[in-house]
């Protein structure tokens, strides 16, 4: 809940006395040049529109609660900083020229005006739809914070104003200011008052009342005074010595209660002696009374002592468990290692006299900062940093890899599945684990806001996650040629449009070819005739990654089969680049596949627009295409939304791998890639095929499954891998996901074809003797790339086939993109009199079985029976 209040620093010193007294209860508005204590909470107020954003962001890095701009300043900010730490500077005059996009990427708005209005804060307030803070020329008075309270406004009040004095015609007391909108619905006026504790978190000591004059006091005095129901006026720990600091007072969202946060001293808050009334402490705040404890009375030469006192053994305890914690794998290995990594953590916390509420501030701090750190390992924890740590002894075959030195040999670990136990056959083809319901909980306000607002939430989430500022999200054709004014911008080149175009011609001839255009006729019975037959899905969104990227082989893949299929309405939605545009590629294929409007939007924004559709974008009955998690999440939660009523082209896969740039795959961005080879393969082309997937993402799997490979054969390969991987701009890339990879020995086809069929790759490469033949014998792939001259490459852009493919083993259950996943199929009946004298006494007879007199009656009175 926003404070009653905040307090202006202007240019004349302020008293620490009320400095103090207002730490407890507000914060403070002060210019960005302004020095305060760091106890002091602040907001920033920048009214020169001529600052540059880079100061603002560095105040907010600095600990700052949030920056009050004037409207251009704003503007620049959008999208950078969140809109929990973003207020708007305005005046009465300008309140008009504030932009929908604005509106909603701030929480709030400092509003300077001559004399309150009470009406006009009303209406503004309504019109920007966040909170409003009011500065007037005049002076403060309770009645004014209590008439602002009334509709959700907080008064400004010039620090000068305030006093720890009485209350005059000039000055207000903070206390009389902080309690101005406070009522008790008691009959004695008292307020309960929770007491929590500050270096806690928060956790509940007990509840007591207050009356305005002790909280008053405790304001200035910065002691917990609260009001005794029997006794009066109650200083805490005035005889017992178990005395409070008080850190902060707020009010409650109905201001009729408090509470106050403390520092306790002494033995505790409650009568009996105890830290709480509730009970003793548990959870962190119990193990740091634990250490605390020890550190004074650990027996001299204890183990507890020596971690005290023993740097280095503390070191390697934490070392240790940090080590045992990133090789766990389960929920309750990762449980159990964290919390003995945690306990050792703060061993060390309380040895050097710091606690939980130290951790806390500090992690307060950090949340705070607008600019993120590159996020890079310091250089000895980095792959092939100095002093990597060792790797366990027994480490499981899919397990990380350890650190790679730039000059060792970029190779694959091997393993022969004859000598294989079978659980580790079982991590052989383990795939990570769904954690859906997690990224869900992320994507669901983004698809909420679209699904509510529409076009407003698409510009203002293009602009936060995109950086781009557009006037409208959607574009119609005609998508090429370009208009003459943009031809600089929309440029083709000539070599990439013909290259379009045989991939295009290609990819439709084969899609064409599928199309189930015959109706199936079926007599069942003399007289009943069943029929089937295929409609095309109405209206299809395609989802085609991008802003950076230019990514035209997706649009191909999936505005092709929609063509051929007579889809009547494609809309493809891909990012835009920082300029605004997409790319032209992209458009040029848009053209070709008869796209009916183009949706500048990526991420869970745009599959929201699909499925819900906006003012501009149109709504439609099916969304394909791959993205990053944060789309996959958005498919599967739009697909289960009965008020979108939309279907999804594939399950979604693993939500915890990285994105790839290549749109290969609509389940995940984890690349898959089986390659079978045997003696009479060639070493540089299996290595060209292993590397093209792993060239993807540190977490591409890559395997290659030998088939009596020789030494001198394997030999070969490695040495070729090793020599085309070191030759790619990708390289730091391959070395990690080769490290990762793995060459398994099996003896024969069969062997290696049965393995391949249990893991359901996603890519198989066949580099076999007779590969043809032994195609018959796949029974789980989501494309098979047959003999030596057929590099997945050509798959992905212009052999025909499509390339966005079922992976996380979902090719055992689910074909690739085709064109019969953009049509739908009806079936039909028709009966003649004769046919239903044969087959109605059946269908009277099953629903009287049923309990179903309805359904036996309309049968029974077409035959008068």
């Amino acid at each position: 809940m926003a404070p009653p209040f905040l307090a202006l620093l202007d240019s004349e010193p302020a008293e620490d006395s009320v400095l103090d007294a207002l730490s407890r209860v507000t914060s403070l508005v002060v210019k960005s040049n302004q020095a305060v204590p760091n106890h002091l909470n602040r907001y920033i107020l920048v009214d020169d529109a001529s600052v540059d954003r880079d100061r603002v962001i560095a105040a907010l890095d600095d600990g700052a609660e949030k920056a009050i701009v004037p409207l251009t300043l704003a503007k620049k900010l959008v999208g950078i900083v969140p809109a929990s730490r973003l207020f708007l500077l305005l005046d009465a005059a300008n309140v008009s020229a504030v932009p929908d996009l604005l509106r909603n990427a701030v929480c709030g708005v400092l509003l300077k005006i001559l004399e309150v209005d009470i009406d006009l804060i009303q209406s503004i307030s309504a019109f920007v739809g966040s909170t409003i803070y009011v500065l007037p020329t005049g002076n403060p008075s309770t009645s004014l914070i209590m008439k602002l309270a009334a509709i959700g406004a907080s008064l400004v009040i010039p620090v000068q104003q305030l006093t720890t004095d009485a209350t005059s015609q000039t000055q207000i007391h903070v206390g009389d200011a902080f309690l101005a909108p406070l009522i008790s619905d008691r009959s004695d006026g008292l307020f309960p008052t929770v007491i929590t504790s500050h270096p806690e978190g928060g956790k509940a000591l007990g509840l007591v009342y207050s009356s305005r004059e002790s909280v008053k006091e405790s304001i200035v005095s910065g002691k917990g005074v609260y009001q005794s129901r029997k006794h009066g006026m109650w200083r805490k720990g005035e005889t017992s010595g178990a005395t409070q600091d008080v850190v902060q007072i707020r009010m409650d969202c109905d201001s009729d209660s408090l509470e106050f946060r403390v520092v306790q001293h002494g033995a505790g808050f409650c009568h009996l002696n105890r830290p709480s009334c509730f009970g003793d402490v548990d959870g962190l705040s119990a193990l740091e009374r634990t250490l605390k404890a020890r550190l004074a009375n650990a027996p001299e030469g204890s183990y507890t002592s020596r971690l005290f006192k023993d740097n280095k053994l503390l070191r390697a305890k934490i070392m240790e468990e940090a080590d045992e914690l990133c090789r766990a794998e389960s929920k309750e290995e990762i449980v159990f290692e964290a919390s003995d990594l945690i306990y050792f953590t703060l061993t060390r916390c309380v040895a050097a006299g710091a606690g939980m509420g130290d951790i806390e501030q500090a992690l307060n701090r950090k949340a705070r900062k607008i600019t993120r750190r590159p996020g890079n390992a310091k250089p000895q924890w980095a792959p092939g940093g100095e002093n990597p740590p060792q790797a366990a002894p027994k480490k499981p075959i899919m397990a990380d890899a350890p650190a790679v030195d730039a000059d060792e040999p970029i190779c694959m670990r091997t393993v022969d599945l004859a000598t294989t136990a079978q659980e580790e056959r079982k991590r052989l083809l383990k795939r990570p684990v769904l954690r859906s319901d997690e990224m869900i909980a992320k994507v669901k306000p983004i698809v909420d806001d679209v699904r509510e607002r529409g076009d407003a939430a698409l510009l203002y989430l293009t602009a936060k996650f995109d950086k781009v500022q557009l006037e409208t999200p959607v574009l119609l054709p005609p998508f090429y040629p370009p208009p003459s004014s943009a031809a600089g911008k929309y440029h083709l080149d000539h070599a990439v449009k013909d290259a379009i175009d045989i991939a295009y011609a290609n990819v439709r001839k084969f899609h064409a070819a599928q199309i189930d255009g015959k109706t199936l006729v079926v007599e069942t019975t003399p007289g009943v005739t069943c029929s089937r037959f295929a409609r095309p899905i109405a209206r299809v969104g395609l989802y085609v990654p991008g802003g950076t990227a230019i990514l035209p082989s997706t649009a191909l893949m999936l505005g092709v089969p929609a063509q051929v299929a007579g889809c009547e309405q494609i809309v493809i939605a891909t990012p835009p680049r920082p300029d605004g545009s997409i790319s032209p590629e992209v458009l040029y294929v848009a053209y070709l596949v008869g796209a009916h409007a183009v949706l500048r939007a990526g991420g869970a924004q745009a599959v929201s627009a699909l499925a819900y559709g906006t003012q501009t974008c149109p709504k439609v009955d099916k969304i394909f295409g791959p993205g990053n998690q944060w789309v996959t999440a958005a498919k599967m939660l739009v697909q289960n939304d009965t008020e979108a009523l939309v279907s999804i082209d594939m399950p979604a896969g693993p939500s915890e791998v990285l994105v790839s740039s290549v749109p290969q795959n609509a389940m995940s961005t984890l690349k898959e890639a089986r390659v079978i080879a045997d003696d009479d393969s060639h070493p540089e082309f299996v290595a060209a095929d292993l590397l093209s997937q792993a060239e993807h993402g540190v977490d591409s799997q890559v395997v290659l499954v030998g088939v009596a490979l020789s030494d001198a054969k394997l030999a070969a390969i490695e040495a070729e891998v090793d020599k085309q991987a070191r030759a790619l701009s990708r390289v730091d890339i391959v070395r990690e996901s080769i490290s990762r990879s793995l060459i398994i020995k099996t003896q024969t086809p069969e062997e290696a074809l049965q393995f391949s069929n249990e893991y359901a790759p996603e890519h198989l490469i066949l580099h076999l003797r007779d590969a043809s033949i032994l195609v018959d014998r796949v029974k789980n792939a989501g494309s098979v790339f047959v003999g030596p001259y057929t590099p997945e490459s050509c798959g992905d852009y212009a052999s025909g086939t499509n390339h966005t493919l079922p992976t996380n083993g979902y090719a055992q259950q689910f074909s690739g993109v085709n064109t019969q996943s953009f049509q739908k199929h009806i079936t039909s009946q028709e009966i003649t009199k004769e046919g239903l004298e044969r087959l109605g006494p059946v269908v009277a007879t099953l629903a009287d079985c049923e309990g179903l007199q309805a359904h036996a009656n309309a049968v029974r009175i077409r035959l008068g029976i």
